[in-house]
């Protein structure tokens, strides 16, 4: 029907709507719960999710785990809308311990329940906290393993473990790798060395770290050492602070160890055993691939559940043996299930949910309700009658102390379920008896309740005889009316009243009371029986009102009487654990008024006691069938009656023919089974039961019964495609296992299981076979076999047969086949035949005879039939659906065929590029025919550009199904060839077009090669290394970048790099020095090839250390200690590590005599490898100095400073000479000298006299004589005797050894005799001295003294003394020579020689020059007078650079050649030499004038300087010769042609290698500047040259444009306007002229008056004005202010360079903001200004005149000339009141007083001031210093005196006596004094350095007439000559000041060396000045370099041509004309 359909549509949206409207709500459940833990950096917070469902939705909220409610705190917590908790990022200081480390818990809640989720543990770190991690050494005995652990802080345990180890030799050690070497990293992350060996103690180890939330990896901060012992003697196995029984935890599926770490000699075994669970039981662990032992230690990979228990590591030795018990638990992840997860239950039925959980280990489950914990905690929850308030969502919760889970099940009620509930109740009233009273209760409920009353707990009827009615009616309204009437009111009516209504679905009640006023009256009490154990509670039913008091009596006393009696006052008696013996009694009830009247009632209670049976049962062994069995039922408590019965499965046990019951006695009963047979398995109940209660007692009979069948299978036919179930049930005990098979093949026999997989239509259900949508392949037969291990079992084999329609095993296929072949197409169709078969071509019939080339064919098979069509040459056409169509009694089937003719594909088109870079291309084409046969893929082919498709292809392999496909892995900076061919499964097409794609530019890919390292010299590296490989160039490399650092442990710097450019990469090898580097360091070196696109990979990191050098501190704390007179022992400690700069390899100990220790040649040395030592062998009673030093393989190092210690006293050595001399008859005078060896302080002499007899032994005499005296009077000898004289000295310690003895007599002819001796006396200048002569004689011998041979004559400084003695005061040197005293009588005479030396500090010594080099000035020392005796003890030689401050070293003594070291190179010295000895300095010798060996550089040409290409010009830095100076650096600009400002490129270029000016214009024409500085000077050059064509050609040569041409437009209007002007050109002429004609007599006048000219004065800058001689601006170094600029270097900006850190030394390219306006572009050119003295006077400059020469020498200046102000006074530091400091840094000067260019327009070409001498750029030196100014030889003036106007001598050489004034700069000097320029008045003439001698002529080649002669030190000349190329220009106009200053720029960047930019030494404004003094400056040339000039060097300018040229600034056509060197300042 037509209307059906939609009537059907209808009902259906009708019940979708329906079922919308009506869908069940449900409770909430969460779909995503957080996790147990949640861990979270402060840096990056975290964000928790929970989300529920449910219907309605349920609300999310978060409390804390004890359930109170949390809320959003801001910053630190915030719970969103979407149930999420956000825990934001929080500094460290924001931690709250409540937010940050509390337990929260996600709940849901809707109507219909409420849900919690598990524990969510949430601990925040904090990245601030900082924690270390700690290594220990650890002990061991040789041979044990040993073991470290990483030892990290508690707080940070749970985020930190440990992954590796490394060693202090480099090695790495990680986790997990292997098991079987030496070095094993444990699980548990400790390092487990094993064997091991003395050579272990040599290593430290140290563990790294991870954190797993920060990321952050440590290394320990502590290393860890291995203290290895030997083993002494035998020892048992110990464990090192191990206790006996440890325990650990390890999760599921981890790797964990045990560790066992005992020690033993002889080495133990160990062996691993596991417990039994709950057992004593053990038993060996079995190793294999995921359990190993390695050594002690066992290793489990993989952990699992079974694997925990209880182990035990046993270790045993010859000696003993050890255990210790470890407790294993490893953990699974903790799951519950909660089945139902929903289920719909009746009122009053029962409902069950079961907790299935998983995980280990479990400690607690418990339930919850609606989030409210149950007393419940067993897996199984049953509810047993289902009432409203059950209702709700349970949940399940297991959990340990760790993690909990849960999971939740929903109980909703079935049908509708409206418990009772009162809608209207009576209240409590109180009234007087009499009227009437009615009470209602009201109720509804579904079904409807009843409502029954109570009276004090008893039910009551309608009683009408006591005035009461009850009665009850259902309203309309579905509810229940119940009344209680009471007729009229007396007060046996009053009581409680209780209504309660009640229905199936619960029950309601109501409490009132009604008082009826009256006398007490107490209601009689039925008796009580209570069961014993129970509580008894009893209301006494008082009426009447009021009532006073009820009260409870037994037995005459008022209770309660004990602990167990309660009473309250509505008149409760509560009696607990109520006992028979002491509680069976009558109660009695007494109530009372206040009027006193009193009701009582008594209560019988009796008590009953419940039975209580003994325990039965038929035992633990199963019993078998015919068996007796029987069980006793006694009970052993109770009252009787009993009733005693039994039951089995729920139903009372009958005699039977088996089993029967009997009662023995009262309290037993007997159940006897005589024959057990299966029927009597189950579980047996004995039931006993009284008046108290019942009771019960079970147990279980289990009977082994076997099966038999209940259900037995037979055949069975059914229908293809139907559901079929076989139905097999057996019974027995244990139950049988039913299982299914089927036979192989068509007979009964070789049955194999049936696959009963989840996804098999084979299902065994309950026993039953069941196969859904049973197919003919199910037929066959089939076994079902009933076993439960009792008997042999039971089975059947049944036949299932399947009637079928024809069917097709496969419904649809595909059939391809190739274009032109034949094919043959089959449909086999099974099932009852006949089978009729139909064939269809794309749902036509086929017919054959319609195209010969289908033929068709049948064959009948056993079960079905098959057909075959066959297609002949088959075409495009063919492809088409068969269909095959089979027909039987039962149903048809079909099936279908989809032939398709295949073919190669055709051929892709419009392939295309897309995109491309470096390594990838990105193609699209347009996919072709695919040839009926998908496409599988495509190859795109490509080649080089030069290959060929044979030999270089490559292929790239695309799906077919993709049109758009990358290239890659291609060579950046390579043209290739592309094509592409498509493919399907039949073959290839043809290629496509071929397209032509060169790839981008890369950087390198690929790093440099074989970098080696090498040491030069101390601070010096060279890296070497070669290109990378050619493939990874990925373009033109530029050059390459070199890292290097300090390669220290822990600390990770970045690289410093340096830059090596260069034009092309040749592919040879490069090299680069590396200096300034710490001495004996380890570097790393890395290096990076660039090229234009950035840096490629570095290479890998190779480190060397620099050669040794010697320690540069000394070792401290030395300490002499003298042992003996002999010895002194020297201690010391090693200098600081940092300082030794190598590895010490002893100590060398220098000490000699204090006294000579000047004298080196007195020195010895010691060597000791030790910190000590003892020096033997020492002079006694000596004071020694002595230094230490320490050594190394780079020489020694600095010693330490002189310590002084003496010698111990010792016995003396003889004295020297002893004389004896008669004085008279009877006495003889002995005299000694004093002992060449005192070795002590000398304390007395001993004088010893013997009388020489020769019979006999004389023992001589000896007298003591004062140590002051040198002689002794002996008397009273004898005359005839002959005596010997011999003295010895006495020290502390003893008397010494005798001296030589002397003999002689007595006599009374005595001669003249002196008893003085011989002496040297060396005495300091201006001493007193006393040189002695002591006479004997007889008679007096007169005394004579001769000095020097001559006559002594007595002066005021000289006398002689009584005892003859020469007196002499005040020495001089003069008083030196020999000293003679003669006496004589006539008996005799003698004489002694004294020689007197006068001691001074030493005369000067002559310094004679020897040699000098670039960098050293060698001189020798001799003294003038060869017979001076003063002793030298060492020299000191000043000396300072002509620029610089004096400095000194040290020579010392014995020295005649010394050498200066590490001087500026080409630089001018001064120095002298003091010498000096113990009393003093002497005077210093001549100064003598010097100079270091080197020039300026030399300027190249430009075909060997430039390479020029479109965009840039690469410079060979290199072509410049260094004038013997090495390089510093070079300072680049350029402009065009045209422009006149300069762009500076880099003002800090390295030398060598090249350097690329990029970002220039194609044919564009350029001018560059270059200035090359050393120490000696810097020179400039300027280029011009043209870039070439875009295409690499070259312009062609232009025009030189004049000045005038290039003028730019404002210059010519403001020009034209002048002119045409007359109101401002008549008064500006006017003006001018008069001003000149002034000038012009004023210099008349002046040329007159003093008759000399102007050219004959010398200039002298920065002193006087001489426009309108008023007062000069002065700065503190005597320049004007006005006469100075100053312009920043353009800003910076540096091109990017590898990593952030990184201090490359790169190349600025910078181009100069273009100038817009006409006006700024007059402006402009360079020009250098001082912004702060715009305003000031332009100042003239002041002629030189020349010196001695021509025209003679130069006249005193004139007195007005002199007017000049004096010179500031320096403050502290070096600044001048009331003046500006120095000039900015970065400045360009120009003093107008000094150069020639200054009269000109603004000059191009400015350079800021050169660097220090010595010093490249931006370096400390080149800050001022102290008091340091342009000048710092400038004289101050005498005080008091008038400025003079010259400054201080500042020649080389002094000058002659005629020249008065004092020069303070090169060109002061006279001409011939200095090897300098002279500058004339008139411009700068050509001066060449002339070494004659004051007043020398001038030769001619001054005026051009003839060449100049070679000259001396001609490489030293400044040879100035004016020179630019082209045609004659204009003179250039001088602009106005630039309006405003300039922005001062930032400093340059610094290089790779560690240099300052400031100075805090420096004491003026500018903290970096790259300055220099005038003089300095003005040596250093700037070359200008033109090309296309043409110079004949064989003539030279005049002074006049001179003076022409510059004052028209144009050409002079002469031959006399080359490149000069400009003079800067």
């Amino acid at each position: 029907m037509p209307g059906g359909g939609l009537f059907s549509s209808i009902f259906l949206l009708h019940l979708l709507i329906l079922s919308v409207v009506c869908q069940d709500l449900s409770g909430p459940v969460f779909i995503q719960e957080p996790p147990n833990n949640v861990d979270f950096s402060n840096s990056t917070g975290t964000e928790i999710v929970c989300q529920a469902r449910g219907s309605p939705f349920p609300k999310i909220s978060w409390t804390k785990s004890d359930g109170t409610p949390i809320g959003t705190i801001p910053g630190l917590r915030q719970v969103m809308e979407n149930g999420n908790l956000i825990l934001p990022p929080f500094r460290a200081t924001d931690y709250k311990q409540e937010v940050h480390a509390q337990t929260y818990r996600c709940q849901s809640e809707n109507e219909l329940g409420k849900i919690i989720s598990r524990d969510v543990h949430v601990r925040a770190v904090t990245e601030e906290s900082g924690y270390e991690v700690d290594v220990y050494r650890e002990y061991v005995t040789t041979g044990n393993d040993a073991l470290f652990t990483c030892r990290v802080p508690n707080f940070v345990q749970d985020f930190v473990e440990p992954y590796a180890w490394v060693d202090d030799w480099g090695g790495k050690y990680y986790r997990g790798t292997r098991y079987d070497g030496k070095y094993v990293v444990l699980p548990s992350g400790e390092l487990q060395i094993r064997n091991v060996t003395n050579e272990d103690g040599f290593k430290t180890y140290k563990c790294r770290t991870k954190h797993r939330l920060t990321g952050v990896s440590k290394l320990s901060a502590t290393a860890g050492r291995l203290v290895i012992t030997d083993p002494v003697g035998l020892s048992g196995p110990k464990f090192p602070s191990v206790s006996e029984i440890s325990s650990m935890r390890s999760k599921s599926h981890s790797s964990l160890s045990l560790n066992c770490p005992a020690q033993a000699h002889p080495l133990p075994a160990f062996r691993w055993y596991k417990f039994k669970e709950g057992t004593a039981v053990k038993s060996p662990v079995r190793l294999d691939d995921r359990i190993k032992q390695v050594g002690g230690t066992l290793i489990i990979l993989e952990a699992k559940v079974e694997d925990s228990g209880k182990y035990l590591c046993m270790v045993n030795n010859s000696v003993g043996g050890e255990s210790v018990e470890t407790v294993l638990t490893v953990t699974a992840p903790l799951s519950v299930e909660v089945e139902p997860k929903q289920q719909v239950v009746d009122y009053g039925r029962s409902a069950t949910f079961k907790c299935n959980y998983k995980g280990n280990p479990i400690k607690d489950v418990y339930w919850l309700k609606d989030g409210q914990k149950m007393d419940h905690s067993e897996d199984i929850l049953r509810i047993e009658s289902v009432k409203k308030e059950d209702r709700g969502m349970y949940q399940c919760f297991v959990r340990n102390e760790h993690e909990s889970a849960q999971a939740t099940g929903e109980l909703k009620l079935g049908g509708r379920f409206d418990p009772p509930e009162f809608t209207k109740t009576f209240q409590t009233r109180v009234l007087k008896a009499g009227p009437s009273v009615q009470m209602p209760c009201i109720a509804k409920g579904d079904p409807t309740p009843t409502v029954t009353w109570y009276l004090y707990d008893m039910e009551i009827e309608s009683d009408l005889s006591a005035g009461v009615t009850i009665g009850s009616f259902e309203t309309a309204g579905g509810e229940v009316a119940s009344y209680l009437n009471i007729t009229q009111a007396r007060t046996k009516h009053g009581g409680l009243y209780k209504c309660v209504a009640t229905s199936k679905v619960g029950s309601v009640s109501h409490v009132g009371m009604l008082n009826v006023k009256g006398a007490p009256y107490v209601r009689h009490m039925e008796d009580m029986k209570v069961v014993a154990g129970k509580t008894m509670t009893v209301t006494c039913p008082v009426a009447g009102y009021p009532i006073s008091s009820i009260v409870w009596e037994r037995e005459g006393r008022q209770l309660p009487i004990n602990d167990r009696q309660r009473v309250f006052p509505n008149g409760t008696l509560i009696i607990e654990d109520v006992q028979r013996s002491e509680d069976a009694a009558s109660y009695t009830c007494v109530a009372k008024n206040e009027e006193g009247y009193s009701a009582r009632s008594d209560l019988e209670v009796s008590v009953m006691e419940p039975p209580e049976i003994l325990p039965f049962s038929f035992g633990e062994r199963i019993v078998n069938t015919g068996e007796l069995r029987q069980l006793l039922c006694t009970v052993i408590k109770g009252d009787e009656p009993l009733k005693i019965s039994w039951s089995m499965k729920g139903d009372n046990l009958g005699p039977g023919p088996d089993l029967t019951t009997s009662q023995l006695g009262s309290r037993t009963s007997m159940l006897m089974i005589s024959s057990i047979n299966y029927r009597h398995s189950g579980t047996y109940t004995c039931i006993v039961s009284n008046a108290a209660g019942s009771t019960q007692h079970s147990t279980e009979l289990r009977v082994n019964v076997p099966p038999r069948w209940t259900v037995e299978p037979t055949d069975k036919q059914f229908a293809q495609g139907s559901d079929a179930k076989v139905d097999c049930k057996a019974d027995g005990f244990p139950k049988p296992q039913i299982s299914w098979k089927k036979a192989a093949g068509s007979q009964p026999s070789n049955y194999r299981d049936l696959d009963t997989q989840i996804n098999s239509n084979v299902k065994i259900v309950e026993g039953a076979l069941v196969l859904k949508n049973i197919q003919k392949g199910s037929e066959g037969y089939y076994l079902c076999k009933a076993t439960n291990g009792i008997g042999r079992g039971l089975s059947a084999v049944i036949y299932i047969s399947v009637q079928a329609p024809p069917s097709f095993e496969i419904k649809n296929r595909t059939q391809t086949a190739l274009k032109g072949e034949s094919t043959v197409l089959q449909c086999e169709a099974k099932g009852e035949k006949p089978i009729g078969i139909l064939w269809n071509i794309n749902n036509k019939r086929l017919d054959g005879n319609r195209d010969p080339r289908y033929t068709v064919r049948e064959e009948i098979l056993s079960d079905g039939v098959l057909s075959t069509i066959s297609v002949r040459r088959t075409e495009r056409t063919d492809t088409a659906t068969f269909t095959c169509v089979a027909t039987n009694a039962f149903g048809s089937d079909n099936t279908s065929i989809n032939l398709i003719i295949q073919e190669v594909p055709e051929t892709p088109s419009e392939l295309k590029v897309l995109d491309k870079s470096g390594r990838n291309v990105k193609l699209s084409w347009q996919a072709p025919y695919n040839g009926n046969s998908n496409l599988t893929r495509y190859l795109i082919e490509y080649k080089p550009i030069k290959g060929t498709w044979q030999n270089d292809i490559d292929r790239v392999l695309v799906g077919g199904d993709q049109t758009i496909a990358g290239v890659f892995s291609l060579r950046p900076a390579t043209s290739y060839h592309f094509r592409i061919v498509a493919q399907n499964a039949i073959g290839s097409s043809g290629p496509s077009d071929t397209i032509t794609v060169e790839t981008s530019e890369e950087a390198p890919s690929g790093p440099p090669v074989d970098v080696r390292l090498s040491a030069v010299d101390q601070h010096t590296l060279l890296v070497s290394w070669k290109p990378p490989l050619k493939e990874h160039w990925n373009g033109d490399i530029l050059g390459y970048y070199v890292g290097y650092k300090k390669n220290t442990v822990g600390v990770d710097k970045p690289y410093m790099f340096e830059t090596v450019e260069f034009i092309k990469e040749r592919g040879t090898e490069h090299s680069l020095q590396i200096s300034n580097l710490v001495v004996f360091t380890k570097y790393a070196i890395v290096v990076q090839a660039f090229n234009k696109i950035g840096q490629g990979p570095m290479s890998e990191e190779v480190v060397e250390y620099t050669a040794e050098g010697a320690p540069s501190q000394p070792p401290e704390q030395v300490g002499l200690t003298t042992l003996s007179s002999q010895t002194i022992q020297v201690e010391w400690k090693a200098p600081p590590e940092d300082t030794a700069n190598g590895n010490i390899k002893g100590y060398k100990i220098v000490y000699g005599p204090s006294k000579l220790w000047y004298d080196v040649s007195t020195h010895d040395t010691k060597i000791s490898a030790d910190t000590a030592i003892e020096i033997h062998g020492l002079k006694k009673y000596t004071n020694y100095s002595m230094q230490v030093l320490a050594f190394t393989n780079g020489g020694d190092g600095v010693r330490s400073p002189v310590m002084t210690a003496t010698t111990e006293e010792d016995i003396p050595g003889p004295p020297q000479s002893v004389k004896a001399l008669a004085m008279t008859e009877e006495s003889i005078l002995v005299s000694w000298q004093y002992p060449e060896e005192p070795n002590g302080r000398i304390l007395e002499y001993t004088v010893y006299i013997r009388e020489i007899d020769r019979s006999r032994d004389i023992a001589p005499k000896s007298y003591k004589v004062n140590a002051v005296q040198m002689s002794y009077h002996v008397d009273k000898l004898n005359e005839n005797s002959r005596y010997e004289f011999w003295v010895t000295a006495h020290t502390s310690i003893g008397e010494g050894t005798p001296s030589t003895k002397a003999t002689i007599s007595p006599s009374s002819r005595i001669p003249a005799k002196i008893a003085s001796f011989d002496e040297t006396f060396t005495v300091p200048a201006n001493k007193d001295i006393k040189m002695p002569c002591i006479a004997v004689g007889s008679p007096a011998p007169d005394t004579e003294w001769k000095i020097n041979e001559k006559s002594f004559v007595k002066t005021d400084r000289m006398r002689l003394l009584p005892d003859g003695s020469l007196h002499i005061t005040n020495v001089t040197k003069e008083d030196m020579g020999k000293y003679k005293c003669m006496v004589n009588n006539k008996f005799g005479q003698d004489m002694i020689t004294h020689n007197l030396i006068v001691n001074g500090p030493p005369e000067p010594p002559m310094v004679i020059l020897t040699s000098q080099t670039t960098d050293t000035i060698t001189f020798k020392l001799k003294h003038e007078d060869k017979d001076d005796q003063t002793p030298v003890h060492g020299y000191t030689v000043h000396y300072k650079p002509e620029f610089g401050d004096w400095e000194e070293e040290e020579i010392g003594f014995g020295t005649d050649e010394f050498t200066l070291q590490n001087l500026w190179c080409g630089q001018r010295y001064q120095l002298y030499v003091v010498a000096y000895n113990s009393i003093g300095i002497g005077e210093r010798s001549p100064v003598v004038n010097t100079r270091t060996k080197g020039v300026e550089p030399t300027v190249p040409d430009a075909r060997s300087f430039l390479e020029v290409s479109a965009g840039s010009v690469t410079l060979s830095l290199n072509a410049w010769q260094d004038g013997g100076c090495p390089m510093i650096y070079f300072m680049v600009e350029y402009k065009p042609r045209a422009q006149r400002d300069w762009t500076l490129v880099s003002n800090n270029v390295k030398p060598g290698g090249n350097f690329v000016v990029l970002d220039l214009n194609p044919a564009t024409w350029y001018n560059l500047k270059v200035t090359a500085h050393n120490n000696a000077g810097f020179s400039i050059a300027e280029y011009e040259f043209a870039t070439l064509t875009p295409t690499g050609g070259t312009l062609a040569p232009a025009r030189e444009l004049g000045e005038g041409e290039e003028i730019n437009n404002y210059a010519k209007a403001s020009i034209m306007y002048f002119l045409t002007n007359l109101n401002l050109v008549v008064p500006v002429v006017s003006a001018l002229t008069v001003i000149v004609i002034a000038i012009i007599v004023i210099c008349v006048l002046r040329g007159r008056q003093n008759s000399i000219s102007k050219e004959e004065y010398a200039q002298f800058y920065g002193a006087m004005n001489t426009m309108n001689g008023r007062m000069v601006t002065m700065r503190k170094d005597g320049l004007p202010y006005e006469d100075m600029g100053y312009v920043p270097p353009p800003n910076r900006k540096l091109p990017p360079v590898p990593g952030a850190n990184s201090n490359y030394n790169t190349i600025d390219r910078i181009k100069k903001g273009k100038m817009n306006e006409v006006y700024a572009a007059a402006k402009s050119g360079y020009a250098t200004w001082d912004m702060r003295k715009s305003q000031g006077p332009t100042y003239d400059e002041i002629p030189y005149g020349d010196g001695p020469g021509p025209r003679g020498p130069i006249p005193d200046v004139p007195q007005h000339y002199s007017q000049v102000p004096p010179v500031p006074q320096r403050q502290a530091g070096g600044s001048i009141p009331g003046q500006e400091e120095d000039i900015s840094p970065y400045a360009t000067f120009h003093l107008l007083g000094m150069r020639e260019e200054a009269k000109q327009a603004m000059m191009n070409g400015h350079q800021t001031m050169p660097p220090t001498p010595g010093n490249g750029p931006m370096t400390p030196q080149h800050t001022r210093q102290n008091a340091q100014t342009m000048n710092p030889r400038r004289s101050m003036p005498n005080q008091g005196q008038p400025m003079q106007v010259y400054d201080a001598p500042n020649c080389d050489y002094e000058p002659p006596k005629n020249f008065q004034q004092n020069f303070g700069n090169p060109y002061d000097c006279p001409e011939g004094f200095y090897n300098g320029s002279i500058m004339s008045s008139v411009g700068y003439s050509q001066v060449a350095d002339y070494s004659g001698m004051p007043g020398q002529k001038m030769t001619q080649s001054m005026h051009g007439q003839f060449p100049p002669p070679a000259q001396p030190h001609a490489e030293f000349s400044t040879d100035t000559v004016i020179y630019k190329g082209g045609p004659p220009t204009m003179n250039n106009l001088r602009g106005p000041l630039p309006p405003g200053e300039e922005e001062f720029p930032p400093p340059p960047p610094i290089r790779s060396a560690d240099t300052s930019l400031n100075d805090s030494n420096s004491t003026t404004q500018s903290n970096v000045t790259s300055e220099c003094s005038e003089a300095e400056c003005d040596r250093e040339p700037l070359v200008k370099d033109s090309r296309g000039s043409s110079v004949d060097p064989s003539k030279e300018l005049t002074t006049e041509e001179m003076r022409k040229l510059i004052e028209r600034n144009e050409i002079v056509q002469t031959n006399g004309l080359k490149p000069y060197n400009t003079v800067n300042v």
